[in-house]
């Protein structure tokens, strides 16, 4: 997530009530249940799906691997969820989704669900752990502005991503964008977004009426679109808004919206404007202030965000950069903004010759 989402309030109602408790589960659509775990992190909560599927289950992402969240699948599985796990759905590959994935097919001997990029890119992550952080993402970080400090800091960090992971399955079944899947009685579509993650997998099913977001749509607070040092050039904010419009075209208004984060809503179609706008305007603020002077990666928070972030908080320090060079990359890409080397390693951007011009067409 990012470190502040600053869109406007949409219209949202909220019709589930409060969530369950942490190993209880409350039942929201016809054969699907809500389930929540919790995180070690500021956003301390992900929201998991059990669908009713035949004699057992089909599970929709899995938590953090850590044994507290071991402790509470056993605690369902000894309760309302008894009977056998047909397979394991995974959105996309973020630790708190995926965690728990190779801990559960193992227990179940059944298959993990999931596209074939998030697949592969985590199985491409988990393999830094262990090892020292590459030149590559050091010199990543350098030029978007990090202090040695915090450079010192990532370096101490790298490969953190495998350790809050089960180990992996070595297969998988891929998922397809627009592929229907059969769950017990219902029939589920898939509905490939990209930006957030590199191929994340919503689900929606037009009988129930019910779309399981993931990340992808999130009613409180918007999903981190960062580029990453493994592909520093990558626009994955331009992937993002395409993708709130292909949502928007795939999936009609009147369904009940179970997201990875917060409460079920409804009103997918006002959340998804919100969202567009909250990332145009976090765009214009950005042009507004590299029209001034030219900028580093870290001098940006303030106008995208509305706060600064210290370089003392490793966390979100990494969420902003990643997410501040996703807008800058998308202005350079349109031509907006010059990207210039400087000699301290640091990249600094400014708004173009013409670049206001460019915006407005």
């Amino acid at each position: 997530m990012p470190p502040n989402d600053i869109a406007q309030p949409a219209p949202l109602v909220y019709p589930c009530g409060d969530a369950p408790a942490v190993g209880q589960t409350k039942q929201v659509a016809d054969g699907v249940w809500w389930l929540r775990m919790q995180l070690p992190f500021a956003l301390d909560h992900i929201n998991l799906w059990a669908l009713r599927d035949g004699d057992g289950w089909t599970l929709v992402d899995t938590g953090i691997w850590s044994t507290e969240t071991a402790d509470a699948w056993r605690q369902l599985f000894a309760g309302v969820l008894q009977g056998p796990v047909h397979r394991v759905i995974v959105t996309h590959m973020h630790p708190d989704h995926i965690g728990m994935a190779g801990w559960l097919t193992r227990k179940f001997d059944c298959r993990l669900w999931i596209s074939r990029q998030e697949y592969l890119s985590c199985r491409t992550l988990v393999t830094d752990t262990g090892r020292e952080a590459p030149d590559d993402a050091i010199a990543f970080y350098r030029r978007a502005g990090y202090c040695d400090e915090a450079i010192e800091t990532y370096r101490t960090r790298f490969g953190h991503f495998g350790k809050m992971i089960y180990s992996v399955p070595d297969s998988y079944r891929r998922l397809m964008d627009r592929e229907e899947i059969t769950i017990g009685a219902h029939r589920w579509r898939v509905v490939i977004g990209t930006g957030h993650s590199p191929e994340h997998a919503s689900l929606y099913c037009p009988q129930l009426k019910v779309l399981i977001s993931g990340d992808q749509v999130l009613p409180r607070i918007s999903s981190n679109v960062s580029v990453h040092p493994i592909e520093p050039d990558a626009n994955p904010l331009a992937d993002w808004i395409a993708s709130l419009d292909t949502m928007e075209q795939a999936v009609p208004d009147d369904v009940l919206v179970l997201p990875a984060h917060n409460e079920p809503f409804r009103g997918l179609h006002a959340r998804l404007d919100a969202l567009r706008g909250s990332a145009h305007r976090g765009l214009e603020r950005l042009r507004e202030r590299l029209a001034q002077r030219p900028q580093r990666v870290v001098d940006v928070f303030d106008a995208l965000f509305g706060r600064p972030i210290a370089q003392d908080k490793p966390q979100l320090l990494g969420l902003a950069a990643g997410e501040g060079v996703a807008h800058l990359n998308y202005l350079v890409a349109r031509g907006e903004v010059v990207a210039t080397q400087g000699g301290d390693g640091c990249t600094w951007y400014q708004l173009a010759q013409g670049g206001a011009d460019r915006a407005a067409a």
